[in-house]
Parts: structure tokens; C-alpha cells; sequence
């Protein structure tokens, strides 16, 4: 454990010794701004409009503000996650310390999951920016807060997942650009599975349903806690770090 922390810790070091932790949390920062305060005004004339009819309900914050603001954070995840990933083996590979790497005395599961954990915290610092504006809601206003403790938890599934994607098509390539983009297209891929199904029959629009990353996250963000969706993601994320254990393994024989 000491040597997957230590790996971790080094791994958000780097991140923080280049602009991509700075570019990331600012531009994360400021798209997510953006998206409070359009989707906060559009909560308020709607309220005021439904107070001018006597015996109107009041609207529910969880559902009508936090919900579609947590759903925007994943575009900003499509977005900024291949950033995050693209460098990990990529970097080591045109640097040459991946032949360091390899030859120290620590395991590939060790480095995997220490490069895994180093992005997650990266990735969870950014969480940490949207905890601002949540803050604001609960002095100004009453939401509850476990639907929002569950949105988060699977906002953190949902980046582990690519995550575990972008380590792996990083680990096969020097080039960080090409892995940057190959991640961006393989997650676009994940992203609109549903819409090459809706047009394939219903079989394949339930097999693509279900394979659709974003698509599990919705019962999160209705504060539902599904095993079956927590499966799959855990799924995922040990499946992509399977792949990455298998892609780095090669590399050590080709070393």
C-alpha cells in the first residue's frame, strides 16, 4: 500500500508540476460556474412563475436545480478526462523513465493502481470545486442532502470508469496528443452507444442501454442507490485496469 500511495502522491505531484492540473481545475471551474448560474436563474423564474398561481407547489431543488447541474458534470468529465490520462504511460514511454518504472521494485499492479489513484485525485479536487455552489444552496436554501451524497458517489464511479479507459490507451502509445484524442473518441463512443441502438431493433437498444456509461448515472442523480449500476461500474473500472495491467506487462517482456 505505502508503494501504491507513494505513486499516487508523485503522480499528483507531476500533475501540478505542469499546466494540466492548473488548465483542468480552472476550466472546470468556469464552465461549471457558467452551468450554476444559467441553470439557478432558469430555477428562479420558474419558481416565481409558479408562485403567481395560488396553491402552486414549491419545486424541488434536488430535482429541478441539482439534478440537471450534476448531469452537465459529466460533459465537463467528456471533456477534461482525456487531459488528465493522456500523459500517465505516455509520458514515461517518450521520456524513457518507463524503463526505470518497470525495473524498480514495485509491481504493475502497484503502479497501476498508484497512477489510477493519483488521477482519481486530481479528478476528485475538481468535485471539490462544485462543493462551493452546493454549499451556497444549502445556506440560501433546504435540498437534502443524501440524493446529492448519491449524484457524487456516482460522479466518482463514472470518472474511475474513465479513468481506467484513458490509463489503458495511454499505456499504448508515446504520443500524448494521440492518446489524448483516441480517449476523447473512445469515451464519445460510450457516450452515444445509445443512439446507434435506437436505431439497431430493440434488442440491440437494450444491450446498448445497458452498456451506455452515462446511462447508469441517472438513478444517481435521483438520489438511488442501484447495486445493480455500482456492478457495472466497478466492473468497468476493473476491466479497463485489466487491460492496462496486460498492455504494461507486455511492455516490461518487450523491455
Amino acid at each position: 500500500m505505502r508503494n501504491i500511495l507513494a505513486i499516487a502522491h508523485k503522480e499528483l505531484k507531476s500533475y501540478f508540476s505542469s499546466p494540466i492540473a492548473y488548465i483542468v481545475l480552472g476550466f472546470w471551474a468556469l464552465m461549471y460556474g457558467y452551468f450554476f448560474v444559467a441553470i439557478l436563474q432558469y430555477f428562479v423564474r420558474q419558481s416565481m412563475q409558479m408562485n403567481q398561481f395560488q396553491g402552486a407547489q414549491a419545486m424541488n431543488v434536488n430535482q429541478q436545480l441539482i439534478r440537471p447541474l450534476i448531469q452537465n458534470v459529466t460533459i465537463l468529465v467528456l471533456f477534461l478526462m482525456p487531459m488528465v490520462t493522456m500523459r500517465t504511460y505516455s509520458e514515461e514511454k517518450r521520456s524513457g523513465t518507463i524503463e526505470l518504472l518497470l525495473t524498480s521494485p514495485v509491481t504493475d499492479w502497484q503502479i497501476i493502481l498508484g497512477k489510477f489513484l493519483g488521477a482519481m485525485s486530481l479528478y476528485a479536487a475538481c468535485l471539490g470545486v462544485t462543493l462551493i455552489h452546493i454549499a451556497l444552496l444549502f445556506i440560501y436554501g433546504r435540498p437534502e442532502w443524501k440524493p446529492i451524497a448519491t449524484a457524487y458517489i456516482g460522479l466518482l464511479l463514472l470518472g474511475g470508469c474513465f479513468i481506467s479507459v484513458g490509463l489503458f490507451i495511454s499505456s499504448l502509445t508515446k504520443n500524448q496528443i494521440v492518446a489524448g484524442m483516441v480517449t476523447f473518441a473512445v469515451f464519445l463512443l460510450l457516450w452515444i452507444i445509445t443512439w446507434i441502438g435506437s436505431f439497431s431493433g430493440p434488442t440491440v437498444d437494450q444491450l446498448t442501454q445497458y452498456l451506455s456509461i452515462v446511462q447508469h448515472l441517472d438513478d444517481f442523480g435521483k438520489g438511488v442507490l442501484d447495486t445493480t449500476h455500482i456492478i457495472y461500474y466497478l466492473s468497468f473500472i476493473t476491466f479497463g485496469l485489466f487491460l492496462t495491467a496486460k498492455s504494461v506487462e507486455s511492455e516490461r517482456w518487450r523491455g
